[in-house]
């Protein structure tokens, strides 16, 4: 099982939502009880908490109105990889969860945002 949470459970968010970062550590949160739970029973349960992705919410937040087809650059220079997360990114870690290379990863919560959780 894969949760999906979001780094403002990790760090405090950019945009005043203020029940949203909670909610996302309470997954976060979930995601370990349920992986000591269920381990016994070979059910393997983790979180990919992503960052900065070109989705209609960031684009509410950042001016975009919703439109996912506009230039993310504001968004990327404040990313240490320079750029916002693609499709590739999530599916990648998904597939590593998912899969017998991710069998012994129990109860993390992976963040998947080029950086920006950790950056000062």
């Amino acid at each position: 099982m894969v949760n999906i949470g979001s780094i403002d459970g990790i760090k405090n968010p950019v945009f005043e939502t203020f029940s949203y970062g909670p909610s996302k550590a309470a997954l976060h949160h979930l995601t370990r009880g349920l992986a000591l739970h269920l381990a016994p029973e070979n059910i393997i349960v983790n979180a990919i908490a992503p960052g900065p992705f070109p989705t209609w919410m960031l684009s509410t937040g950042v001016g975009g109105g919703g439109d996912t087809d506009i230039d993310w650059s504001s968004v990327a220079k404040n990313n240490p990889r320079g750029r916002v997360g693609t499709a590739e990114d999530i599916a990648g870690l998904s597939i590593f969860l998912c899969s017998r290379a991710g069998a012994f990863t129990v109860g993390e919560v992976i963040t998947c945002d080029g950086g920006v959780a950790y950056a000062t």
